[in-house]
């Protein structure tokens, strides 16, 4: 088995007569079907969730019409490389082969600049292009590229699909065809693979060696003990995505900058979104980082701004540097617990009126009434503070903000002690 393919690998389809699933786009008489045995194929986007064949079928498009294959992955490459395959593209258009296919998987994850670089060889006729997304090309791909190219919609599979792939698998595969395998049962197979073709033949071969005997019974109970234990697959829309980000974020408010970039390595491998981790990490630098250190929010703000503009591989680099920032600075959650304290303070005492010398008067009528009459303007006065009351009265006094315990927000404490005494007993 080591020095085997992957099953799924092993298993993936040379012609659309072999291709499971998207018969409304490869069946007898479909769009793109007859785009591709018409031989006018346009550069396209396959917009559809992971697993469904995005990858499959575009390596099968360049064999049908005996095109040359370039793929490159948006997690890992840049505009380099881009550059370099397209350079390789016209050196075969000048030596006379047909006409190149570019794949660019997640093409989404490619910043700006990146899919900048793509147009010039797209409109030139250089290459076709085939961008596979998981997410909605309408807000993930630039429109100058959109526009000269044609989405096409890959649905998950059904479940005849997955149960026929299992069956081919366990059939005709050169390894486990000399097995002796029944499978019994495959409810719980589906449920884990969740519609992903990749991820239930992962789970069929890790299930099949995990047996030792020369019988293999396959049943929900056997792949419940067998598998679930010891998948280490990164599922972006399942429990696991939310397990890991949560561990990544426990570590940075930890202060354990291992464990940070540990979790954050698994997410960037496992093909998280980069600007959904950069938004946690702004989330964290105001929740648990704070006024002890103000700096944490600007950073976090940046890195946020720079993974917009930068996109994958390179902002590897910049969320690393930024969790591991935000994992050894100081640590408060002060902001936090005084917004929460102050919700649920407006919450039990309802509309409580402004009090009449913080009113705004643009008319006389207000000022005859009292609005701003008694309103101090702290900026008249010695060290631009006056002691006035900013709370409504029947709450004065009350205390929302306690300065947390660290060398920042101990400059705070001491500020607001010299400047309000005991009106808040700071």
């Amino acid at each position: 088995m080591n020095n085997m393919p992957p099953l799924a690998e092993r298993m993936r389809p040379k012609q659309l007569d072999d291709y499971a699933g998207q018969k409304h786009l490869v069946g007898p008489g479909a769009v793109l079907r007859k785009a591709i045995e018409g031989g006018n194929l346009p550069s396209m986007i396959f917009w559809g969730p992971p697993g469904v064949g995005k990858t499959t079928l575009a390596y099968i498009i360049s064999q049908t019409l005996d095109r040359p294959f370039f793929s490159l992955s948006a997690i890992n490459s840049g505009v380099k490389d881009v550059r370099e395959v397209i350079e390789k593209a016209s050196a075969l258009r000048v030596s006379g082969q047909n006409l190149p296919v570019l794949f660019i998987d997640e093409i989404h994850r490619f910043s700006k600049s990146q899919q900048d670089s793509l147009l010039g060889a797209v409109e030139r006729g250089i290459i076709t292009l085939i961008g596979a997304t998981t997410e909605n090309p309408s807000f993930e791909v630039i429109s100058a590229l959109l526009s000269r190219s044609q989405v096409y919609v890959l649905q998950p599979l059904a479940e005849d699909d997955l149960l026929g792939l299992l069956e081919t698998a366990r059939t005709t595969d050169e390894v486990l065809s000399q097995k002796n395998i029944t499978i019994k049962e495959t409810e719980a197979l589906l449920r884990l693979s969740g519609g992903d073709a990749r991820k239930l033949l992962n789970i069929f071969e890790l299930l099949i060696y995990a047996f030792d005997g020369e019988e293999i019974i396959i049943t929900n109970e056997a792949v419940l003990q067998h598998v679930q234990q010891n998948m280490a697959l990164y599922d972006k829309a399942g429990e696991q995505h939310y397990d890991i980000i949560s561990a990544f974020i426990k570590s940075m408010r930890g202060s354990d900058p291992n464990g940070a970039v540990y979790w954050l390595a698994r997410m960037i491998i496992g093909g998280e979104d980069p600007l959904f981790i950069a938004r946690r990490m702004l989330i964290l630098a105001a929740e648990d980082i704070g006024n002890a250190n103000p700096n944490a929010l600007l950073l976090a703000q940046s890195c946020f701004n720079a993974v917009s503009a930068i996109g994958m591989p390179e902002s590897q680099l910049i969320l690393s540097q930024t969790a591991i920032y935000l994992a050894t600075s100081a640590k408060s959650n002060s902001a936090t617990t005084a917004i929460g304290a102050a919700m649920e303070l407006v919450r039990q005492t309802v509309d409580l009126p402004v009090p009449l010398h913080l009113r705004n008067a643009p008319t006389k009528l207000m000022k005859n009434m009292g609005y701003g009459k008694e309103y101090k303007y702290a900026h008249s006065y010695e060290g631009n503070f006056t002691d006035l009351d900013f709370l409504p009265e029947a709450i004065k006094g009350t205390k929302l903000y306690n300065p947390g315990n660290n060398q920042k927000e101990a400059e705070s404490k001491e500020k607001l002690k010299k400047l309000w005494g005991d009106r808040y007993k700071y």
